[in-house]
């Protein structure tokens, strides 16, 4: 049985919340349709990550998403530096 982990199954309000500011930010109006196909869109392919990465480490899903997580966070700090 796949437990999604709980990072990931709070993911779409997260991302809708985020593209609600940008749409406030710039201006835009999306409608309803296009958020909802972005959201799939970022929450599939997150999805398909966070199983990829829990396979390659041999760990649960739970896991998987805190590893992967933490190689972006890494490899943000290593292009900007700790300071930018």
């Amino acid at each position: 049985m796949f437990v999604a982990p709980d990072i990931l199954a709070n993911a779409g309000g997260v991302t809708v919340s985020y593209f609600e500011w940008v749409q406030d930010r710039m201006g835009y109006f999306w409608s309803r349709e296009d958020v909802l196909s972005r959201m799939e869109s970022i929450l599939v392919d997150s999805f398909r990550k966070v199983v990829e990465t829990a396979e390659k480490h041999s760990c649960s899903a739970r896991i998987g998403a805190y590893c992967l997580a933490i190689d972006r966070v890494a490899y943000c700090l290593k292009m900007r530096g700790i300071y930018a």
